[in-house]
């Protein structure tokens, strides 16, 4: 499930990225070209006003969800007993396993 999420966490973050990126500065919505009279939009829906209210309410949803997924993800972790990391695996299986040689010290157990 963790692997999941992330992969969700991760979609998430690339949408917001390219949400954040297609607004212009000042609200105006698309900042790829735009213009015109609109004759084709329907409703407005389109148009530089349209776009930028849908733009934002994407990127406030995409927001939300990005957080959700980031405190999930830090709850999963937290509740893990153990530790994965590469660092404490190396040191507990092959060296407190053998015995010293000759000339060196002795780990402590």
């Amino acid at each position: 499930m963790e692997t999941v999420l992330l992969v969700v966490h991760l979609i998430l973050a690339i949408l917001l990225i390219v949400a954040v990126l297609m607004q212009r500065s000042e609200g105006g919505g698309l900042g790829i070209g735009g213009g015109g009279g609109g004759g084709g939009n329907i409703g407005g829906f389109m148009s530089v006003r349209g776009t930028a209210n849908f733009l934002t309410r994407a990127t406030a949803v995409l927001a939300a969800c990005f957080m959700m997924t980031s405190i999930t993800l830090a709850i999963l972790a937290g509740n893990r007993g153990t530790s994965d990391s590469i660092l404490d695996r190396a040191g507990t299986t092959e060296t407190q396993n053998q015995e010293p040689k000759e000339g060196q010290v002795p780990l402590s157990r």
